[in-house]
């Protein structure tokens, strides 16, 4: 098992306590199994049916395999004017 560090911005950061999140996942773990495991946490209220997830700067599906080098976000959902 290792650990993949999750980017939180604006709401997200708000509502999970901080700038990062630390989830452990098995190797060969997908974006919707990361997803799986935040959605089990104190705060995972605010997480839409599908929220958007980037990994390594890209949008990312949720069959996407997530290794631990790579840069994941949670990107909350923006409002315009």
């Amino acid at each position: 098992m290792s650990t993949v560090t999750v980017q939180l911005f604006a709401s997200y950061a708000e509502s999970f306590g901080g700038p990062t999140l630390e989830i452990p996942l098995d190797p060969g773990s997908t974006v919707g199994d990361l997803v799986h495991s935040i959605r089990s946490l104190p705060g995972a209220y605010v997480l839409p049916e599908s929220p958007r997830v980037a990994v390594n700067r890209r949008f990312a599906s949720f069959d996407q395999v997530v290794d631990p080098r790579d840069e994941v976000a949670l990107i909350p959902p923006v409002a315009g004017g």
